[in-house]
């Protein structure tokens, strides 16, 4: 198991002081490699001594694989992925007046 490569009930803590509710919320970050390295080695050794913990980063470690097989086969058409883009490339600042009540 390496960087970049629903809690499970009550909230428990570890030896190493990382609470399992962190983790469990932390396991994309961690299957995706956008951890520090202090941060990897932490939840890295929670998972090896918490089993429910493994069990959830192994789910989700087989669900990010079978969306990365399912999804690669089709690109998006690209209307959709300009919209996308255009959208995330636009700004839209709302201002509003806040009057005090009397």
């Amino acid at each position: 198991m390496s960087c970049g490569g629903s809690a499970h009930g009550a909230a428990g803590s570890h030896g190493d002081g990382t609470d399992c509710d962190e983790v469990v919320l932390k396991i994309y970050e961690y299957l995706d490699g956008e951890m520090g390295p202090g941060d990897c080695a932490r939840i890295r050794q929670h998972l090896q001594e918490c089993a429910p913990c493994m069990d959830e980063y192994e789910r989700d470690q087989v669900l990010k694989a079978l969306i990365r097989r399912s999804c690669a086969c089709e690109p998006a058409p690209v209307a959709l992925r300009t919209q996308i883009l255009a959208r995330i490339t636009s700004v839209t600042v709302t201002q509003r007046t806040v009057r005090p009540e009397d």
